[in-house]
């Protein structure tokens, strides 16, 4: 058992020695023409041919004009209200503020769908997202519930922290 355990170790070490990788260090590079090393990718490139289908190309055209008639993305609201009686938008109204005036954080938005007023928060990618604001406000708003839907798009950060500090 003994020499079979070494024998197994010894092969796995000698596979680890026969798949080391050797970097060019920066002198090896400096020797190099640069311009030949930038112009490498580029021509792998341009030998590159792509055969597909024509209907593929017009399949991604009709995907491309769709989203761009849509304004947002699939995601997820809590519905904290939903009325269709005669004075169903004043209370929306009302209910909106409420929200605002305990939940300032959260985007509110209130939609008239035939014969109902909705009053709707957040923009959540996922519904994990949603859960979050869900269990949040279930004391106040106890007849809540998550819905899937159209959600503006994210906000992009004005700040820039994904460079590294030089």
């Amino acid at each position: 058992m003994r020499r079979y355990f070494l024998f197994i170790a010894g092969l796995f070490f000698c596979q680890m020695l026969t798949a080391q990788v050797i970097f060019p260090s920066a002198s090896d590079i400096a020797g190099t023409d640069s311009a030949h090393i930038e112009t490498v990718p580029l021509t792998i490139f341009e030998n590159v041919e792509v055969n597909q289908d024509p209907r593929l190309e017009k399949m991604l055209k009709w995907h491309v004009e769709n989203n761009q008639k849509r304004d947002g993305i699939n995601g997820f609201r809590v519905e904290i209200f939903f009325s269709s009686a005669l004075s169903a938008k004043e209370q929306a109204l009302k209910k909106k503020k409420e929200f605002l005036s305990k939940y300032p954080e959260y985007n509110v938005h209130v939609k008239f769908s035939a014969p109902n007023f909705r009053v709707r928060v957040g923009d959540f990618r996922t519904k994990n997202e949603a859960l979050k604001l869900y269990k949040e406000i279930q004391k106040d708003y106890p007849g809540a519930f998550i819905v899937p839907d159209i959600i503006d798009f994210p906000l992009l950060k004005t700040e820039n922290n994904y460079e590294r500090p030089d």
